[in-house]
This record gives structure tokens, sequence and C-alpha cells, in this order.
């Protein structure tokens, strides 16, 4: 197998035109560059220099490989520049994927972060919700993804294979007409109160876990609407036409005219978390962009 290093003795060679020279130039002692000669030779299989008087020349195939030599040793520093402007935050890219909640509330502020510390990183953003954004992530697609998941008895998603990192707990609200008689209650401890009332769903997941609270509270939600677009949510609930339980992170993002918001038991919330795969973790712009998510 042919070696950089061989190649860059046998380039040393060719200019200086003996041993003892190319190692000056180098840095190395003469037989440490006789045996790379020689280590060269026995992996291209045929003599590379040939004596001439005190010195050596370049055989046939000294020259082709030498002149070979260049491109490729020009081509090894490009990368090594490259690899070194990434590990340093100086160049890269970042494919984030994340569920529009997310994007609109917590993306912002960290590529914003991100990009003041290292303006040489490129961050694209792709949304999608779990579980097809995990799929992306498993597929090489992107190198991290902004996730969410409910509590048991909800079926969770296996992560194992996965880096986890833990941002934040979303709490849950009830979302109701404004003029629904328990508007202005200041915490509702189950959702048994609102057994009688139509419901408005949100994405699968989200019906999951408003079925699990529900059967938790002793009964099963009449679902008559069913969207993952929040305002959308929020617009039926507004009209009358149900309630609804959302994270308030969705709140955040969307104007919630014609609501009440109702906070619920402590323990109601959903997880929001950053998940990459173990090797891509120690990836410098993968890190940061972590690092600045949890600091927000």
């Amino acid at each position: 197998m042919i070696e950089a290093r061989h190649l860059r003795v046998l380039r040393a060679v060719a200019r200086q035109g003996s041993f003892s020279a190319a190692a000056r130039e180098l840095g190395l002692t003469q037989p440490a560059i006789s045996q790379q000669m020689k280590a060269l030779e026995k992996s291209v299989g045929t003599p590379l220099v040939v004596r001439v008087g005190r010195g050596v020349a370049l055989s046939e195939a000294g020259r082709v490989l030498a002149e070979h030599a260049a491109g490729v040793l020009a081509g090894l520093a490009a990368a090594e520049d490259a690899v070194a402007g990434i590990a340093g935050l100086h160049a890269g890219r970042l494919r984030l994927v994340s569920f529009p909640t997310a994007s609109a509330t917590l993306v912002p502020a960290a590529v914003a972060a991100l990009r003041a510390q290292a303006p040489g990183v490129q961050v694209s953003l792709t949304e999608a919700e779990p579980p097809a954004s995990i799929g992306l992530l498993r597929a090489a697609e992107c190198e991290l993804v902004l996730a969410f998941r409910y509590p048991a008895p909800s079926e969770p998603e296996d992560w194992s294979d996965l880096a986890v990192t833990r941002l934040r707990r979303d709490p849950l609200v009830a979302v109701l007409p404004e003029r629904h008689p328990l508007a202005g209650a200041p915490e509702l401890p189950d959702l048994a109160a609102l057994a009688a009332e139509p419901w408005i769903a949100g994405c699968p997941q989200c019906r999951g876990h408003l079925a699990d609270l529900c059967e938790a509270a002793g009964f099963a939600p009449r679902i008559d609407f069913a969207t993952d677009d929040y305002p959308a949510v929020l617009g039926l609930v507004a009209a009358g036409l149900g309630v609804a339980v959302l994270p308030r992170l969705a709140l955040s993002a969307t104007r919630a005219d014609g609501v009440a918001v109702v906070p619920l038991a402590a323990g109601m919330s959903r997880e929001i978390v950053a998940l990459t795969l173990p090797d891509l973790g120690r990836v410098p712009a993968v890190a940061l962009m972590v690092e600045k998510l949890k600091g927000l």
C-alpha cells in the first residue's frame, strides 16, 4: 500500500537528487529516507531510483509516480484543510430535521446562537414529525433531529440505537372555547370534567396520548375533528366545535384568539429531545447545536 509519507519522501528525493539532501529538507535521518524509499519500492514492485555518481535519479517508474504524487498530495492537503475547518467549526454543514412547533419556537434562537459562534457552518432545516424524522436520521439524510415523545402508557418508539439529549418538558394544556364554563378554572386535575365534550385531536402521536389521558380519567373521547395543524385546532375550538389538549409550546407559535387556556395537572406533558446517531454526536457542529438547544 502506498502511503502519503512515502510519496513526500519520493518528491523530496526527486527535488534534491540525493537521500542525504532529502533528509535535510524533511528533517529526517538519511537511514529513515532510505528505509521509506525501500518500503515504497516494495509496495509498487519496481525500483524507483537509480544511483548516479554520488546521488540518485528517478527511474521511469519513479518519474511517473512522482508526477502523480503531486496531485495526490495536493488533494490530501485540501482534504486535511477541509476536515480541519469542519473540526474547528470554520466550515461544514448541519442538516436539522424538526417538528413544526419546535421549528417556530426553538430552532430560530438555537441556529442564531450557533451562527454567531460558528458562522462558517451551514445549517439547513427540514420539517417532519416523528417517527418519519427518525427514519431520516437512521437513513443518514440528516445529522440531528428534534422530536417529542409522550410518557407511558403510550407506546414509545425504540430509540436505543440513538444518542438522546433531553431538552425540556412541554406541559399540556386544555384549550376551551372562551365562553366555556371551565374557561376560568386555575387547573384541571384530569380530563373527566370534559368527558361529555366533542374533541379536536392532533397528530397521530398526540391522538394516542389523548386517548391514554382520557382512559385514565374514565372515558373515551368523542373525536369530531382531527388535524395536526394547530391554527386549525384553535379555530375549531374558538368556533365552539369542541375542546382540545395541546402542548404549551404550540401556543407560543400560534395566535390563540377566542379560546381559553387552562393548565392541566403537573406531570401531563411531553418530552422534547434532540436525537442523533452516536458517532455523529462527536461532530463539533452537531455537539454545538445540541448545546445551544439545551441553553434555551
